[in-house]
Order: C-alpha cells, then structure tokens, then sequence
C-alpha cells in the first residue's frame, strides 16, 4: 500500500476517533445536565422516607412491621400509578420541547394535575380502609392494626405527588431540575432535625415520624410553584388556561398506559413484601425484606435520574427529527449508568453485614439483612440496565410495550419463582429475592431486544404526528393571525 495512503487513512482514524469522543463529552454533558439533579433530587426525597422509617424502627419493631406495609405496599401502590400517569407528561412535555411548542408544556403540565389529583382521591380508600384491607390480605391482626393507623398518616403525604412528580417531569424536559434539586437537598437537611425533634425530644412516636415527612415534602412542592409562578418559565408557562381541560381524554389514555407500565413494575415489588408477611416469624421478615428493598430502591433513585434522563435526550432529540442522534444518546446513557452500578455493587458486597444496623437494633433482623447482602449486590447492578431502558421507551411513547414486558417478566416468571423458592424449596425470603431477581433478568434482556428492534425512524414520524394531534396556537400566533386578517 502506499505510504500517502496509509498515512491518509491513519490520520482519517484518529480524527474519527476525536470526533467521536467530542461526541461523547458532549452527550455525557446533555445526560449529567439532567441526570446529576434528578439524582439528587430523588436520593434527597427518598431518603426523607428510609430516614422515617429509621426512626420509626427504633420505636418499636411493630411500628416498623406496619410502617414498611404501607410504605412498600399501600404507598408504591399509589405512587406507581401517579408516576406511570405523570409520564405521560414526560413523553409529550420533552417531544414539544424538542420540537419548539413551549407554550404547550404549561397545558400539559395542568392536565396531569388534573387528572392526577382525581386518580389519587378515587384512591384513597386504600388508606383509609388499610387496616380491613391487610386483614383481608391474612396478615397478622397486630401488625394490620399497626399498618392501619400509620396509612392514615400517610394521606397528606402522598398528596404531594400529584404535583411534586409533575412539575419535576415538566422542569426536567426543559433541563430546569436543578432547582428541584437544590429544594430536594433543603427538604432531607430539614427532615432530620424535624424527625428528631418530633419523634425523641417531643415524644410523639409514629405521628411525629409521619408528620415530619409530611412537612418537609410540602415544602418542596410549594418551592416549586413559587419558581413556576414567580417568572423563571415565561415561555413554558403563560398561568392557568381552561385549554387544559381540552383534549383531555388522549392524555388520559396515554397516562394510563404509562400508568401500567410503571404500576406493574412498582408493585412487584410489593407482592414480593407481602408473601414475607406470610413466612414463619413475620415481623422480622417483613422488616428485613423492607429494609433491603429500601436499601435497593434508594440506589434505584440514581438509576431513576437516568431514567429521566434518557427519556428526556430520547423525547428531545426525536421532538427534533434526529434519530441517529436518539440512538446514540441511548449508547452513552447505557455505558455510563452501568459504570456507576458497578460501583455500587462493590459497595453492598463490601458493606453488606453492617447495613441492618442502620435501621433497627433488632439482632435478628439485622443478620436477616446480612443474609440478603449478596442479592441485594446483584439487584443494584441491574438497577443501573433497566431503568434507563424504561426511559427509552417513555421518552419515545412505548409504554404499552413495556407493560406487556413487564406482565411477562414479573407476573409470569417473578413472583411464581419467587413463591416455589420461597416456600417450596424453604429458602423463605431469600427464595423471593432470586424470584424477583430472575422477573428484573429476563424484563431486562427483553427491553435490550425492544431497543436494538425498534426501528428510530419511525418513532421521529409517530412523535411528530402525536405533536400535532394535541397542538393549540400560542397566544402569540394567535394575535399574529388576527393582524394578518
């Protein structure tokens, strides 16, 4: 070959290569722009939550019993189906984003209100019948007891959702989260010293936990109308409009596609807490199963900000018409979310027999979570896979495929492992943690499966059609118009 040739070709590689990795720096700096507050945001809120129930698991071990019912079950129930509505959100405020409609997200921000804040009140009888509901469900009489009166401290909590979800998905798509962030952050420094002084120096045991929480997670919320209203998002917010009760229905239909998405994956989780409540010594099953699960979702919080990130980059660019963009983004948001997922996988290995003491003095619970150590390693490591996956699809409109996924993954395979290990093979706890581990496998080897097959180039075409379909004028266009004429 000819020496010019080859020099030509070398000097051709290694400019692909620079380009490639200004292409990656500037990708990873989109991602982290929403990643890192998302991240921030969801540990700090989160971590109000594991934070009550340490104090609550130092009252008493019944207490906790009751706390982790309701908090893992009654609650992730509810706020599965808020979160799959508010993706809807999500899907359409990052496409118009992507795509110019500023003045839309304002519309479709006040729409998820809408319709988030009827589902909530249509669902309330789940706390306030908590007690006749785990009864029925043949969990023991004391800790249904218990569970009931902690569910009633939980409403004016779990009303915070409606807005706190959205306004974070509408923020997000505009890379804005930061405030939220920041808010997040203020909500966890408050919450401590709150919690301390309610639950020790007041005495006030449960209700002082449960108002604590209850506080410091309004203070976020009305943080971020004052950000809203007080001017920082003229174009995406223009006040309230009677336009949001328009077109409602298709909003309504893609809420509750997204809402099944995420509910199917949220209470998995759940139905696996609830089959510990019926093994030998349940307390301290349920306790320690609440506790690693906790454990497992506060680090699914990191993995949550990638999700949203993901479904941000994917919504923005195909709102755009950029496919190859999409597709790419998708590499970067995989590669570094599973770096970090290993880390944390070294640190449960490392860190694993000290965790239980973190929330409970009880010697028997805390080997119970020792026990688990290992599994709750591997469950972080695919936390750092599928989540970002799932953003995929919400960023691009697929719910309804992940819901079909998601059914097959953990209702067909998950919780029937999960039950004959548990207590067929008398593994009890552990036999549910590789049943739920083996649903989150083989739900991660099919979403990998939907993303490589997913043809980007349609999606650019069905998420400008889904733009069209819900696009008003802009009070600008519209006075544009009437000038013309």
């Amino acid at each position: 070959m000819d020496n010019g040739l080859q020099e030509r070709l070398l000097a051709s590689g290694k400019e692909e290569e620079g380009d490639l990795k200004v292409r990656i720096s500037d990708e990873s700096k989109k991602i982290w722009k929403v990643a890192l507050p998302g991240i921030l945001a969801r540990v700090s809120s989160f971590g109000s939550i594991v934070v009550t129930q340490s104090f609550v698991g130092h009252i008493s071990e019944l207490d906790l019993a009751g706390y982790a019912l309701v908090q893992t079950l009654s609650v992730r129930f509810v706020n599965g189906i808020l979160i799959g509505m508010s993706s809807a959100t999500e899907t359409l405020c990052g496409q118009a984003y992507g795509a110019g409609q500023l003045h839309m997200m304002g519309i479709y921000l006040q729409r998820s209100w809408i319709v988030d804040f009827i589902t909530l009140t249509i669902l309330m009888p789940v706390f306030i019948f908590a007690t006749t509901i785990f009864r029925l469900l043949g969990e023991k009489e004391d800790i249904a007891q218990s569970a009931g009166y902690a569910s009633l401290w939980f409403i004016p909590f779990v009303y915070n959702f409606v807005f706190s979800l959205t306004i974070q998905m509408f923020l997000q798509a505009q890379q804005k989260n930061m405030v939220i962030a920041w808010l997040s952050i203020s909500q966890f420094i408050i919450h401590v010293p709150l919690s301390w002084l309610f639950v020790y120096k007041l005495n006030w045991g449960l209700p002082g936990a449960m108002g604590a929480l209850s506080i410091s997670s309004w203070f976020v919320v009305i943080g971020e109308f004052a950000y809203i209203f007080g001017g920082w998002c003229p174009h995406s917010w223009n006040g309230f409009t009677t336009a949001a009760f328009k077109d409602i229905w298709p909003v309504v239909k893609l809420s509750i596609s997204s809402g099944v998405m995420v509910c199917l994956e949220l209470w998995y989780n759940a139905i696996l807490v609830l089959l510990a409540g019926y093994m030998k010594n349940a307390e301290v099953a349920i306790s320690a199963f609440s506790i690693c699960l906790n454990v497992n979702v506060w680090e699914f919080m990191i993995s949550l900000g990638f999700l949203g990130a993901a479904c941000v980059r994917v919504a923005n660019e195909l709102g755009r018409g950029d496919a190859k963009a999409a597709k790419f983004s998708i590499k970067v948001l995989l590669s570094t979310s599973i770096l970090i997922g290993l880390v944390f996988w070294v640190l449960c290995l490392v860190l694993g027999n000290k965790i239980g003491y973190f929330f409970t003095a009880d010697k028997e619970v805390a080997e119970s979570v020792s026990d688990l150590s290992i599994l709750l390693a591997f469950s972080v490591l695919l936390n750092s896979i599928y989540p970002v996956l799932s953003g995929v699809a919400v960023g691009a409109g697929l719910q309804s495929i992940v819901a079909i996924i998601n059914l097959c993954c953990f209702y067909v395979i998950g919780i029937p492992v999960g039950a004959l290990l548990g207590y067929v093979a008398h593994l009890q706890v552990k036999g549910i943690w590789i049943g739920m581990i083996c649903g989150v496998v083989t739900q991660t080897v099919a979403l990998c499966f939907m993303a490589w097959r997913t043809n980007w180039d349609v999606e650019v075409i069905k998420a400008k059609e889904r733009l069209q379909r819900f696009y008003l004028k802009s009070s600008e266009e519209s006075n544009q118009r009437s000038d013309l004429a």
